[in-house]
């Protein structure tokens, strides 16, 4: 028998080579993983019914000798906000929920992550939980489905807004899943259910067919349980459709080999690391943080890494923040496009959907309206520029004034880089231990509002827990494009430091 919660990719293939199981059998395992733990953790929200099916074919087509791709048999899991043909994408909300009374909204055909995952084999096996309309980093408390459960510490948030495909892959009800971030939603969960995490440089990976916040953050990346995983993952996931112009960008910016090409024990030797400090942010970690976080800092020193202390000092980073009323800690600069954003979005469902434009949401949704006085996203109201755009969603959204900010952070971000010939930040994803599932604080990041205004990438690897058993976790952030390697050194500090410990599960 095989242990569902030790399984990487490569594993995974290499059991198919030695015919330890198939395709089959290994699903209908994690199957019989998510009937045994669902229930509890609530990171599934829709089984996909062929997924049986989906796995004999695999089955059908290895036996017959053909070439399959490097994800082949996989079982893996798709946050809800991601259309796959034929499922209700729901985000997380009862409106948009036709067994809660709602809207259903059904794609006619998948989003292009979707497509590149079944194109490279892999078994989508259900989607997973998120808040209303993504609107907590912290958890789904709010989900017409219920809470999702952190598995580490079921009393804790689980991270959001990606918290079911976080829960699912922590529990091994998958090998792995993807994650949507706007404002965190990739980083936070992986930090708190002790994974990985890959935020990649906007543009990178398409996300059209992806309910939006915001077409000029929203970026889609991996949560997995080891750093390997993530690379084949993104490899998967990464590169230009048309179906999303804007990934043009990345043509010529993908490595040669992939991105498992610079894995390597001894990836930072000689790398210099910017750590993190006033300059970054004006907000100091909190006293048990900043001592697990020294002890990360000892690590990589033994690993060959040159520690910089807080470069950015005194180059006004730290300033080009500005936190959006009511949230300290959340800047969302850049969402005023979301008016437009959604129009496109159901444009794409097809002549069918129930919804065709933002004018047919808005009506739909009159009575809970989510930028109303009392609505989840009223603080995007607040944005000086989404006045004109909800006017008339049907057009180019005016974001002059956030393109304008992405330019200053990346200007200051690459000088500072230059100045001290800097190779990757390392910092604590989060400034203090995780806050209780249902209290009142939030999940605070040093990372989010910098990375997603300038679109730059990042890495989330476990790095210990504090003593209560919530898990501690470091981000590698660098350069536009340099997903390669940020992975490879999260890849060598994983390798050295072991730090992720399986969690114990209750049914």
């Amino acid at each position: 028998m095989y242990d569902l919660a030790r399984l990487t990719v490569e594993d995974v293939q290499a059991g198919f080579t030695r015919r330890i199981y198939t395709a089959q059998s290994l699903v209908a395992a994690s199957l019989d993983r998510v009937e045994q733990y669902n229930t509890k953790y609530n990171a599934i929200i829709f089984l996909n019914p062929s997924a049986i099916d989906d796995a004999k074919e695999i089955d059908k087509r290895r036996a017959a000798g053909e070439s399959l791709g490097p994800m082949a048999g996989v079982p893996v899991v798709v946050k809800d906000t991601i259309d796959m043909a034929g499922f209700p994408t729901t985000a997380g909300w009862s409106l948009l929920c036709g067994k809660m009374g709602g809207i259903d909204l059904i794609p006619e055909r998948d989003a292009p992550v979707v497509a590149r995952l079944r194109e490279a084999g892999a078994v989508i096996i259900g989607k997973t939980n998120v808040p209303i309309l993504s609107s907590s980093g912290s958890n789904a408390n709010d989900s017409w489905a219920g809470p999702t459960l952190n598995v580490v510490m079921p009393d804790r948030a689980p991270g959001g807004s990606s918290s079911g495909t976080a829960s699912a892959v922590a529990s091994a009800m998958a090998v792995l899943g993807l994650g949507e971030e706007t404002g965190g939603s990739i980083q936070k969960p992986a930090s708190a259910q002790d994974l990985v995490g890959v935020k990649p440089s906007i543009c990178l990976v398409p996300n059209a067919g992806v309910f939006p916040l915001s077409a000029n953050r929203d970026v889609v990346g991996p949560l997995s349980r080891c750093v390997r995983d993530a690379a084949i993952c993104l490899d998967v996931l990464a590169g230009y459709t048309s179906e999303d112009p804007k990934t043009l960008a990345s043509v010529g910016n993908r490595p040669k080999g992939g991105y498992t090409s610079k894995l390597g024990v001894d990836a930072l030797k000689g790398k210099r690391l910017a750590l993190y400090g006033s300059g970054w942010r004006n907000q100091p970690l909190s006293t048990v943080a900043e001592g697990l976080y020294s002890r990360v800092k000892e690590e990589l020193k033994s690993l060959g890494a040159v520690l910089i202390e807080d470069p950015f000092v005194g180059s006004g980073f730290a300033d080009l923040r500005r936190p959006t009323p009511p949230f300290p800690d959340c800047d969302a600069r850049g969402l005023e496009s979301i008016p437009c954003d959604i129009h496109r979005y159901l444009e794409r469902l097809g002549p069918n959907a129930a919804l065709r434009k933002f004018e047919d949401f808005a009506r739909a949704t009159e009575n809970e309206s989510p930028f109303g006085p009392a609505g989840l996203l009223n603080f995007i109201s607040s944005l000086p520029q989404f006045g004109v755009n909800l006017a008339d969603p049907s057009q180019p959204p005016d974001i002059s004034e956030f393109i304008a900010l992405r330019a200053e952070y990346l200007t200051i971000f690459n000088e500072v880089f230059e100045r001290y010939s800097l190779d990757a930040c390392v910092f604590p994803q989060m400034f203090q231990e995780l806050p209780l599932l249902h209290g009142p604080e939030h999940i605070r990041a040093t990372t989010v509002d910098e990375i997603n205004i300038s679109g730059l990438p990042g890495v989330t690897v476990p790095a210990g827990y504090y003593a209560s058993g919530s898990p501690f976790g470091v981000i590698f952030v660098g350069r536009m494009w340099s997903e390669a390697e940020l992975l490879a050194y999260a890849y060598a500090y994983e390798s050295a430091t072991r730090h992720r410990k399986i969690p114990t599960l209750g049914g």
